[in-house]
């Protein structure tokens, strides 16, 4: 750190506000805030950081500026907006380029309702934005079933409509409009299915209900039942949109729901708007990690940046955890009852937007897909570098008879399955499975040494302590100890063993990492079995046709061609064995099984 930056750093005040760090050339690298400067931005310069491009940073910055504010709040709403302004490279971004929909009440007499994606400042209210334009649709087509609104551009002043400038059109006299333009509604009517639009676009359907409900009954009293059904249609319409809507509790009024989930390179939070019990809106982005943040940081990014976006003003928020978003804002962390249950739908939507946009990732850009899954593998498997080429043995025997032994190859999390190998167990005798790890591991690397192939990054043992150690000792005689990992895994709760730690290591059940190790594992299982079925299946045929008094080799071979198996030969009649092997010796096989003892 030279002597300016220090300086820099030692004067900074205790107040809260946002950092600037500058490189060589005078641009902006990174922003952040703090609650107090001087800590925050002295942390940077006295701590050892675990992540690359952490330190890559520190090690560019050459000058610092700040800004300082009154609150928390103001910190957070100018980090997030200078971020956008100047796109640090170290920052993250919230990238957005889409044209969020918009539902505008117009601003003129009788206004008009309609689905916009430009918000223009004349007086009208927007409503929004809203990120699904399927929503939209089914909310106005719900609107035009319920309210007979115009659709016409029409100009419709007091003078105009009074001096009788326009007609009414096709829309009139297909009950869809009601006549504003030749004075057939009052401002009054229609400026009150307005007030009741307004409330169910916000999510509040309780006064439409009624509305409807008393309207409904008052025609059934006059006896009136056409217009009664037509009423009741509305009602159940209405219903059926509220009930897709409604989540737990009607109570739950004006609060926004925040969670996110994330891997190593990736965060994806998701947003919900609360209204009266009901999802009004939602969205769902994922953000690329640049410096490792935690799930909090990014979280109270997300936070900030989407109630700007959708302009919300919910003076209550759910999150996971606790985040720190200003004092004017309430943070509640829900335990459980309806509240937990909204933040866990938050979390799953934030779950299903992750496997989609990795299986998109997967289809599109399958690089990314396997520098993601290593970067994983590297993190939970505490390895110094990411798996690339993993080996995994597993040993077969049965009450110690033919044992063999298997080794699997992935490549990038994937099968090679050109390069899996099969062992016959040479130096063991009875059921080893330890001395058997050992000699097949240690034969394995001493050949891809001798051979000068490439060792793999990871080594996996299927089974505990013992055939863990029984692998180390081999690499230990090869001289590749602490050059390759090696782990084992155990069956019974999938613990993993590291070499020289007593204490296993428990992998979530859900986990990638565990997912790959236990596929290989059960690749080196299914392998190393079907090499041993065979091996006893072929032993046992050719070991009966072997005791056939003065029965050679070859002849064995050729009936084993010719009838697929021992039951079949034994099964033969005379003529065919001669066919395939000649009288004298067809007579010595016929005369073995067919022969009545004396």
């Amino acid at each position: 750190m030279t002597p300016s930056l220090e300086l820099q750093i030692k004067t900074l005040p205790n107040e809260p506000g946002v950092y600037q760090y500058f490189d060589k050339n005078e641009v902006i690298i990174y922003i952040g805030k703090a609650k107090n400067l001087k800590k925050r931005v002295g942390s940077y310069f006295s701590k050892t950081h675990e992540n690359g491009k952490t330190k890559v940073l520190v090690t560019k910055i050459v000058s610092i500026k700040h800004i300082v504010v009154e609150t928390e709040t103001d910190a957070l709403l100018l980090e997030n907006n200078l971020i956008k302004k100047h796109k640090p490279r170290y920052n993250i971004l919230l990238k957005d380029d889409k044209t969020y929909p918009w539902i505008c009440i117009k601003k003129e007499r009788f206004p008009r309702i309609f689905m916009t994606r430009r918000v223009i400042k004349d007086g009208s209210e927007y409503f929004g934005p809203f990120t699904s334009i399927k929503t939209v649709r089914v909310l106005l087509d719900l609107i035009k079933e319920l309210y007979p609104l115009r659709t016409c551009n029409f100009d419709l002043s007091y003078q105009n409509v009074s001096e009788g400038k326009h007609k009414v059109c096709l829309e009139y006299h297909l009950k869809n409009c009601k006549g504003a333009c030749e004075g057939l509604e009052t401002e009054s009517h229609y400026n009150n299915s307005i007030k009741e639009i307004r409330n169910i676009i916000k999510g509040n359907f309780k006064e439409s209900l009624d509305k409807f409900q008393e309207m409904m009954f008052l025609f059934a009293e006059k006896m009136e039942f056409e217009e009664a059904q037509k009423i009741k249609e509305k009602l159940n319409l209405l219903g059926n949109y509220q009930s897709k809507s409604t989540i737990i509790n009607p109570a739950i009024n004006n609060v926004d729901v925040f969670s996110i989930i994330s891997d190593e390179t990736h965060g994806y939070a998701n947003f919900l708007k609360i209204s009266n019990g009901a999802i009004i809106q939602s969205h769902t982005t994922e953000i690329k990690k640049k410096l490792a943040e935690t799930d909090k940081e990014l979280l109270e990014l997300f936070i900030v940046e989407v109630r700007q976006r959708f302009n919300s003003i919910s003076p209550e928020i759910y999150t996971p955890f606790k985040v720190d978003v200003g004092e004017s804002l309430k943070v509640t962390v829900p335990i459980l009852g309806d509240k937990k249950r909204i933040v866990e739908l938050s979390e799953r939507n934030a779950k299903y937007y992750k496997l989609e946009q990795l299986k998109q990732v997967q289809i599109v850009d399958p690089d990314r897909h396997v520098k993601r899954i290593m970067a994983q593998m590297k993190k939970d498997l505490r390895l110094t570098v990411e798996p690339r080429h993993i080996e995994c043995f597993d040993n077969s025997n049965i009450q110690g008879t033919h044992p063999v032994a298997a080794c699997v190859v992935f490549k990038d999390g994937k099968p090679s399955k050109k390069e899996y190998r099969h062992y016959n167990i040479k130096t063991v005798v009875g059921p080893d499975d330890f001395g058997s790890m050992e000699e097949v591991v240690f034969r394995r690397y001493k050949r891809l040494l001798e051979e000068k192939q490439p060792l793999p990054q990871l080594i996996i043992v299927d089974g505990g302590k013992g055939q863990l150690s029984s692998g180390l000792k081999s690499l230990e005689l090869l001289g590749l100890r602490g050059k390759i990992a090696i782990i084992g895994i155990a069956k019974r709760l999938e613990e993993i063993y590291y070499p020289d730690d007593p204490i296993p290591l428990y992998l979530d059940k859900k986990s990638e990492t565990l997912k790959i190790t236990q596929y290989l594992r059960n690749e080196a299982h299914r392998f190393g079995i079907t090499f041993h079925r065979n091996k006893r299946s072929k032993t046992a045929v050719k070991s009966e046709l072997e005791e056939i008094p003065n029965v050679g080799v070859q002849t064995i071979t050729t009936l084993l061609r010719k009838f697929k198996s021992a039951k079949r030969v034994k099964e033969a009649s005379l003529e065919d064995l001669k066919v395939e092997i000649g009288h004298a010796r067809a007579m010595k096989v016929y005369d073995y099984y067919h022969k009545k003892p004396v």
